[in-house]
């Protein structure tokens, strides 16, 4: 497939890398306690009006942090959009037909995980992932697959029909040296280049925070980050305002923007 072109804006980079906040741990906070605050909704309306260009919230088969009522509320409330991720299973596809997110992105889940522990494995479910992508296309909601940064997953993406991938950056995040750390950078860039090479608009998160960003918004095919620990940790000291503002100014410097 021919490599699509991207404007750019004044120098080297595309427009500046949106911002998705992810917040999920706000619920968690909640549910710690089994109270009715801190809510969800309103720490995303916040986010919004700090500039994030979109919420990402994850609603888990074991309803571990985000509820039901959260995504309900979401829906009805923010301004921007809904990012919704879930995993590959028959409830979770029929709450989305239903709650209508503008996007759902597919991920692995297990339920004896803290947190999402590496990428989806589409190669190894191409059918499975292909029919759940036909049914929320269908419905007029956007999938996407967050997936390792590997070509093979890459190129079975695009057999599953999706248009959107979000590349895993855990192990970029949690490298223990320098050297370990430029390696999985390197093979973030070659799978953002490949990627966008067979015509899939790339996107990229999980353990990013105020010292590592940068170096990924540098990768000039990447168009979205999803990041939430690191800002709602942010905000136990700074306010949410702030932390947002922050990430986003981190990023816009990072294109020279």
């Amino acid at each position: 497939m021919k490599r699509k072109t991207t404007r750019t804006i004044g120098n080297n980079f595309p427009c500046p890398v949106r911002l998705g906040i992810n917040v999920d741990h706000v619920a968690t906070v909640r549910q710690a306690r089994g109270t009715k605050y801190p809510d969800p909704v309103e720490w995303a309306l916040i986010a919004e009006r700090a500039g994030a260009d979109s919420i990402t919230i994850h609603l888990r088969e074991d309803r571990r942090h985000i509820q039901d009522r959260d995504l309900d509320l979401m829906q009805r409330s923010i301004k921007t959009r809904v990012n919704l991720e879930m995993a590959v299973t028959e409830e979770m596809i029929e709450i989305a037909i239903a709650t209508q997110p503008v996007d759902c992105c597919l991920v692995p889940e297990k339920r004896e995980e803290l947190t999402t522990e590496g990428g989806l494995d589409v190669l190894g479910q191409i059918e499975k992932i292909r029919e759940a992508v036909v049914r929320l296309e269908a419905a007029g909601i956007r999938a996407s697959l967050f997936i390792d940064p590997q070509p093979s997953q890459l190129e079975a993406a695009v057999a599953c029909g999706v248009g959107v991938v979000e590349l895993h950056t855990g192990a970029y995040a949690d490298a223990p040296n320098k050297s370990e750390m430029e390696r999985e950078l390197n093979r973030i860039r070659v799978a953002a280049d490949f990627g966008e090479s067979i015509g899939l608009t790339i996107h990229a998160g999980h353990g990013l925070n105020y010292h590592n960003v940068k170096p990924i918004v540098s990768i000039a095919p990447i168009v979205e980050l999803n990041i939430g620990h690191a800002i709602i940790a942010r905000a136990l000291f700074d306010g949410l305002l702030k932390s947002v503002s922050d990430m986003k100014k981190l990023m816009q410097e990072a294109r020279g923007f």
